[in-house]
């Protein structure tokens, strides 16, 4: 490994600690944080990535483990599809890394990461939604829905590949920049 993916690796791994003291606020912290080695890619010079979407992959796997530590904590259907999803999606990974075929992501999307989140923000500001049976289902198609949009969007239309973290800064920035 370059210095340049241990330093990502470090921030990645730092950034996914928080989840472990605050379920939701940490979840949304991690996955701004999976965000950013977009950016250290494109602005540290200190070796590059190597074969960025395995390593990447690799990466996830730190919070996606603090994601199941957490859940692990909680009861009745977030607890049971957040160990499903984990385990889904796990089996994706492992797919993906034998194959290095990125449309394997779409069909083993990771949903767990929707779901923890959405099961987190009712434990902490929507205490009074019913796990039922329905209402469970409405929430992981919602989730499953939601994903594989994403999934789709980075690995199989490659929507973002050709921008770089420089044309978002700038365009982010706009007649700031």
């Amino acid at each position: 490994m370059t210095l340049e993916m241990w330093v990502i690796l470090a921030v990645r791994v730092a950034g996914s600690l928080p989840v472990l003291r605050w379920a939701f606020a940490g979840a949304i912290i991690a996955i701004l944080v999976d965000l950013s080695d977009l950016f250290l890619r494109a602005y540290l010079e200190l070796g590059g990535v190597r074969n960025y979407q395995s390593f990447d992959k690799w990466c996830d796997q730190v919070y996606l483990a603090l994601f199941l530590v957490v859940a692990l904590r909680w009861e009745g259907p977030a607890r049971a599809v957040a160990v499903a999803l984990y385990l889904f999606r796990m089996a994706g990974f492992a797919l993906f890394e034998l194959t290095g075929e990125r449309w394997v992501l779409m069909l083993f999307p990771n949903v767990f990461e929707f779901w923890f989140v959405f099961a987190a923000f009712t434990r902490h500001w929507w205490r009074s939604f019913s796990w039922r049976p329905r209402a469970t289902a409405l929430a992981l198609a919602g989730a499953t829905a939601a994903k594989l949009f994403h999934e789709y969007s980075l690995h199989v239309g490659r929507w973002f590949d050709s921008f770089t973290p420089k044309d978002v800064v700038a365009w982010l920035l706009g007649p700031f920049g």
